[in-house]
């Protein structure tokens, strides 16, 4: 064989030979969200918020195109105990049970057994002719006037239903004595107790976030006669395998604990005795806006069902044109007062989830994509499903107040730097 004299020659030749190798790692990595350079950033990032102190534990579990393609666990569920965050930790959800319960209702809505514009009162009559409140008279009585129409299942579902809040300056204290979420109520009894209050507003005038979902359960358990708890079981927690699920765990020591950031940025552990308050024992109330506990597999395969159009190996639980009715904008333009909604980026709000209507504008805006669908609990726990990118993503922590920054960087590391779309 004959010797190559130019050096710049035999570096052109290496340098072909070397680009002519088979790379599998970057062909099985083509046009996936979730690259290397994805995961290096995960790490990091959910890395950073331990060290920094923010959270005390915090796990992420995501799937690709049908494939886990990240998984990581940083820090304690129990920093006292030295218990570290893992697959088996189960945690507080609390309103990402409103998706698992927009589920169990639009099950019932696809056999035929309700239309979204009927009226709540054709299966519960008790909310017939409910009165908005209008103000006070100089004598500082209430004054009150019907509501421009009946409360429908559609209001439920994306909360412009009008049910007035404890916050409200005028009804708060009304709403407060009525306790209707006492947790030793039925679902019949919390219904009975609202219906009796006067309405904030009109039906369908704003989205005001609250008891909605629990109406819900309500009308889930009016409608399919079954109690709430056991139709979600049936309907959706036993089909999917969802065994780690629960109101009340088996064994409380798989909770992790919760932890409440003070104003000087430390943590503050929260006496087992409260965190565990509505979760250490089987209470009347089963609520649909709150109250499940789960672990991160399991709720990650309540996502993959809904990215999957409503079906889980070979399971289904909705057909594909529900669920594309719940990943759907419901919220009109005309309504404007939406509480803290706009805080979720640009978007609207479907069948129990927020919907992002358009792309982030500037870097301090949520990353995600248009036509995504996702929800967050108040212990700062959150997920997502991304259709465009069939990526479903699982975040757990347990720390109070609710932390949207966790939330931000989380996404960010997910997706990368922010590149504004021309």
């Amino acid at each position: 064989m004959q010797k190559i004299r130019n050096p710049f020659l035999f570096a052109l030749i290496l340098v072909w030979i070397v680009a002519c190798q088979p790379n599998e790692k970057k062909s099985d990595e083509a046009g996936l969200i979730i690259n290397t350079q994805a995961k290096a950033r995960l790490d990091s990032t959910l890395k950073s918020l331990i060290d920094s102190g923010r959270v005390a534990g915090i796990s992420a579990l995501i799937f690709e195109k049908n494939k886990e393609v990240y998984y990581n666990a940083f820090g304690y569920a129990d920093s006292e105990a030295g218990k570290v965050m893992d697959r088996t930790t189960r945690v507080r959800i609390y309103s990402m049970t409103k998706p698992v319960t927009g589920v169990a209702l639009m099950s019932l809505f696809e056999k035929g057994a309700f239309q979204l514009d009927d009226p709540i009162a054709k299966y519960a009559p008790e909310f017939a002719n409910m009165k908005v409140f209008a103000g006070v008279d100089a004598k500082g009585k209430q004054l009150l006037v019907p509501a421009n129409r009946p409360i429908t299942i559609r209001d439920l579902t994306r909360h412009t239903a009008g049910f007035a809040r404890g916050e409200h300056e005028q009804l708060g204290v009304l709403v407060n004595e009525a306790d209707v979420m006492n947790p030793k109520n039925t679902l019949a009894q919390m219904a009975s107790k609202l219906a009796a209050l006067p309405l904030a507003f009109h039906p369908g005038e704003e989205w005001s976030y609250g008891i909605c979902v629990d109406m819900q359960a309500y009308l889930v358990e009016r409608i399919s006669g079954k109690p709430f708890d056991q139709y979600v079981k049936e309907t959706i927690l036993d089909p999917l395998k969802m065994q780690s699920t629960k109101y009340v765990p088996e064994d409380m020591s798989l909770l992790a604990a919760m932890y409440m950031r003070k104003e000087d940025g430390t943590l503050d552990r929260v006496a087992d005795s409260l965190a565990n308050s509505f979760n250490g024992k089987e209470w009347p109330l089963k609520p649909g806006g709150y109250g499940l506990t789960s672990n991160i597999d399991d709720y990650m395969r309540f996502a993959r069902m809904l990215v999957n159009n409503g079906t889980l190996d070979s399971t289904t639980i909705l057909k594909p044109e529900t669920i594309k009715l719940m990943a759907t904008n419901h919220l009109a333009d005309s309504v404007t007062e939406r509480m803290w909604l706009p805080s979720k980026g640009k978007v609207g709000f479907g069948i129990d989830f927020a919907v992002r209507l358009q792309l982030p504008v500037d870097e301090k805006e949520n990353a995600g994509v248009v036509g995504e669908f996702f929800w967050d609990g108040a212990a700062s726990t959150l997920f997502w499903v991304d259709p465009t990118n069939e990526l479903t993503a699982v975040l757990f922590v347990q720390i109070f107040p609710f932390d949207g920054t966790v939330h931000k960087k989380f996404r960010d590391a997910v997706y990368g730097p922010f590149v504004k779309v021309p």
